[in-house]
């Protein structure tokens, strides 16, 4: 069975303490959504790359490409 859970994140460092040491969970994957900061940041890198892709300085990649390695 598995659960899916939305922790604060001020709690969240004490729950996964206290799910590791309970016995019979066997796997805990933990993913912390992406703060504004992060999300700002990588738009930013994204105009960044599309600028230079017009001015033809880096190539752009085929979209093919890219879903095949998803």
């Amino acid at each position: 069975m598995k659960v899916v859970l939305d922790i604060k994140d001020s709690k969240a460092d004490f729950f996964m303490e206290l799910v590791n040491n309970l016995g019979f969970v066997k796997k805990i994957e933990a993913e912390k959504e992406p703060t504004k900061k992060q999300i700002l940041q990588e738009l930013k890198q994204a105009v960044v790359e599309l600028r230079l892709i017009e001015e033809g300085k880096i190539k752009a990649r085929p979209a093919k490409e890219l879903l095949d390695e998803l």
